[in-house]
């Protein structure tokens, strides 16, 4: 007996960014040596919708960042047994933080899950998001 697959759903800007503000991590995809490189991270989702994550003086997204490349970050909650969840996907130009209120806030509110100095501040622009939801 086949069981029936789950379908997918597609969701809005906002319920996206909601979604997405719910989880502590995700993933930042982005070109490095001219090959695309994924790394895990922890984020927040700012009042605009941006994503802002931190990072180390050697991160690799900071040749990126300064250039202000494109850049992907995705999270989302599968659950395996039950075949739903979600996935969001934001896709934008991602820079340096350098205002000092900004920089100081930030800061504050987003603790690095790792024990290094993350002295950089990274804001993804959220200019195309996409958000998909596993029914059954």
């Amino acid at each position: 007996m086949t069981s029936a697959g789950s379908r997918m759903v597609e969701l809005d800007r906002e319920e996206s960014l909601e979604l997405l503000a719910g989880v502590p991590m995700g993933r930042v995809g982005f070109t490095h040596q001219a090959l695309p490189v994924i790394r895990p991270v922890n984020h927040l989702v700012s009042d605009g919708g941006d994503i802002v994550i931190r990072t180390h003086a050697g991160a690799a997204l900071l040749a990126s960042a300064s250039a202000s490349e494109v850049v992907v970050y995705e999270a989302d909650e599968i659950d395996a047994a039950t075949r739903t969840g979600w996935s969001v996907m934001v896709t934008g130009t991602a820079n340096r933080v350098t205002e000092p209120q900004e920089l100081s806030r930030f800061n504050a509110e987003l603790s690095p899950w790792i024990n290094t100095e993350m002295e950089h501040v990274v804001r993804i622009r959220a200019e195309l998001v996409t958000g998909y939801r596993l029914l059954r």
